[in-house]
């Protein structure tokens, strides 16, 4: 249709086409706009867990390493295995990997989970202490089959009691907690018994103590047994007082417990 304005005729501009219609390939849509150029792949890369925070023994040969990886994104963790490395008389050295695009925040994986890793041992483990990523150590002496028994700063003999800070450091690992939970305060030991006061960040990943991410957490009251294999938790609470822990481990002196204030925050 032909438009008249002031004698004169002109045609209406033509009304834009979708790409499907106009015939052109769905690559060369909107290829001339400004910021459309599209995003870099996020590269995948082999790293090894944050944290193993348990081993166990299947049978004699099958040991599953219980790891730390990342999660919060579409597909965060693939090729999740544990190979083992050395394999001498007395020590099973065991490299445990998977690849992540987790390095990279674009991925969405900032966030962790609890995975497992199934590596066969070429011969039966009997007595011999687990080495894994050349770090953490797992020995199954002492321990409660089929679990393996978490070595502490001290190594793996003598258990790691006592109360001391780095004994109190120790127990933080035996404890069914995010790897990054610390020791917040030793309420009360007496060398048999143990109330641990412990500290999780909770929230997004943040860059470091100043970043007021990382103030959020959350606090919970732990007790504990001394045992050959190291500290045992028995109970975990926010309350004060015995009541919780004697629901469940009667033998708890109430000498310690007996003044302690409820948890705030």
């Amino acid at each position: 249709m032909l438009v008249r304005s002031g004698g004169t005729r002109r045609r209406p501009p033509a009304a834009a086409l979708p790409c499907a219609l106009a015939g052109l390939p769905l690559a060369a849509c909107g290829a001339g706009r400004a910021g459309s150029a599209p995003a870099a792949p996020v590269p995948w890369t082999t790293t090894a867990p944050s944290y193993v925070t348990g081993v166990r023994l299947s049978g004699d040969r099958t040991l599953l390493f219980q790891a730390r990886v990342p999660s919060g994104g579409a597909v965060c963790v693939r090729d999740l295995e544990a190979v083992l490395a050395d394999a001498t008389t007395d020590l099973a050295r065991v490299r445990v990997t998977y690849v992540s695009p987790a390095a990279d925040r674009a991925s969405g994986c900032t966030e962790e989970r609890s995975a497992t890793a199934k590596p066969e041992l070429p011969a039966p483990l009997r007595g011999r202490d687990v080495v894994v990523n050349n770090f953490t150590t797992f020995t199954p002496d002492g321990a409660t089959p089929p679990a393996l028994r978490l070595c502490g700063q001290l190594g793996c003999d003598p258990a790691p009691t006592g109360c001391t800070s780095a004994s109190y450091e120790q127990a933080v690992p035996a404890t069914d907690v995010p790897p990054h939970t610390t020791s917040r305060n030793a309420q009360r030991c007496d060398g048999e018994w143990l109330v641990l006061d412990l500290s999780t960040r909770m929230g997004p990943a943040c860059a470091g103590e100043t970043d007021p991410a990382c103030s959020a957490r959350q606090d919970a009251r732990w007790f504990y047994r001394a045992r050959k294999t190291g500290w045992r938790p028995v109970a975990r609470t926010r309350s004060g007082g015995c009541t919780d822990v004697h629901r469940v481990e009667p033998a708890f002196p109430k000498a310690l417990c007996a003044t302690l204030e409820p948890l705030s925050g």
